[in-house]
């Protein structure tokens, strides 16, 4: 199955859709059989189900960075898509289009939350 993403204004994600294979040998075959289907003229960019930060999760070529989900970005030049930031210190990873907070979050097993007020990572609260 072919995964499609319908921008809006801004290059948000509006939705995803799916579409069988047989409809969608080529991205430009699904964006025509997206846009005869619900006869509109919209923008669709393909998506790949397993990338996430730039990984293909079954082993196989990474494909726009992330799987688009409603609410993220469409970046033209890093031809990827970008989630909504967490917060607004947090740092665009061009490689991964993932967004990193500006302090490495450590690494010794305890559960830990950002504090966006003192930027840096606080123990969590149970």
């Amino acid at each position: 199955m072919a995964h499609f993403a319908k921008l809006g204004k801004g290059n948000i994600v509006l939705a995803v859709h799916i579409v069988h294979n047989d409809c969608a040998p080529t991205e430009q075959a699904g964006i025509d059989f997206l846009n005869n289907l619900h006869k509109i003229n919209a923008v669709w960019k393909q998506t790949s189900y397993n990338t996430i930060g730039g990984v293909h999760l079954l082993g196989g070529t990474p494909f726009r960075k992330n799987y688009a989900d409603i609410g993220f970005k469409y970046n033209e030049r890093l031809d990827a898509f970008i989630p909504p930031r967490d917060f607004p210190s947090w740092i665009l990873n061009e490689t991964t289009c993932q967004w990193e907070a500006p302090v490495a979050k450590p690494d010794d097993g305890q559960r830990y939350e950002w504090n966006e007020t003192t930027q840096q990572w606080d123990l969590e609260n149970e």
